[in-house]
């Protein structure tokens, strides 16, 4: 007899538009409840630095530094570059100690043009706008890409709620990243294992390029996959667009040890899914 196969994802609700007003109130509330939960886990919290790398690597990736965005003028891609290379240095080479917990924006603090940090590009309520620290983002993204290829926990993790650009040579899955907004939109990761770890991240010449380092020669590999990717239309008039990424988790010989999800990706589509009729020619 056929199971019943239900639909994965909820109706999402038309995007409601909040005043400057509520927005404030609301950033200030939320930014109190970080600072109180920072306090409360400063013992856990990963301090330690050190430029002598662990011997084994574990996982590297990097990502292209300039892209060239639809309406995004070349210059905030430029100033992105020079916040990235002010907030790496704040985290190559940090160290996490079984047990101890990294906190992306604990390490990096407040950007802030008393810093170095210039106008980068900041999306907000499904568009772009420029904003001091802005494109610090691709580094979030980075490390969290890097962190699920590993035996490490992530315990906070964030998405936009739109998907503002279309895929341009995209390499990863849609929704495999992790977005940051000071302090409340954080990206943490708790080493539960009995190994320690090492970050390495550094702004090249054309790729932001990090890398995890352990103490043990890993045992495992990882691959994530994405399942049920769907753009629909919703009955509100706009697009969404939703999938599943799973890790999976290899042993030495290949074999496929275990399977689970790890991220289910719902966000409002700011462009139209259909190619223009001039591009079908």
């Amino acid at each position: 007899m056929k199971q019943k196969v239900w639909k994965l994802y909820c109706k999402v609700e038309k995007p409601k538009k909040r005043s400057n007003l509520r927005m404030k109130l609301g950033r200030c509330y939320y930014g109190m409840l970080r600072r109180l939960l920072w306090w409360k886990m400063n013992h856990c919290f990963a301090k330690d630095r050190q430029s002598q790398p662990l011997p084994y690597q574990y996982f590297a990736h990097r990502t292209i530094l300039l892209r060239k965005l639809k309406d995004v003028d070349m210059w905030l891609q430029e100033n992105k570059v020079i916040n990235l290379r002010i907030a790496t240095k704040k985290l190559d080479g940090i160290i996490l100690r079984p047990g101890e917990v990294f906190s992306y924006w604990k390490l990096i603090g407040k950007p802030s043009r008393r810093k170095g940090y210039v106008e980068g590009m900041i999306l907000k309520n499904g568009g772009f706008e420029a904003g001091v620290g802005g494109g610090l983002c691709q580094l979030s993204n980075l490390i969290f890409w890097m962190t699920v290829h590993t035996p490490l926990t992530v315990v906070e993790r964030h998405r936009h709620g739109y998907d503002v650009f279309p895929d341009s040579d995209r390499t990863q899955p849609f929704g495999s990243g992790a977005t940051c907004f000071y302090p409340h939109g954080d990206l943490m990761i708790q080493n539960n294992t009995e190994d320690t770890y090492q970050l390495f991240v550094h702004v090249g010449e054309e790729y932001l390029e990090g890398e995890w380092r352990v103490t043990r020669a890993p045992q495992y590999r990882y691959e994530i996959v994405e399942r049920n990717h769907e753009m629909r239309s919703e009955f509100w008039g706009g697009y969404t667009r939703h999938n599943e990424l799973y890790k999976q988790q290899y042993d030495g010989a290949g074999m496929l040890l275990e399977e689970h999800c790890i991220v289910k990706n719902s966000a409002i589509m700011m462009y139209s899914p259909f190619l223009e009729e001039n591009l079908c020619m």
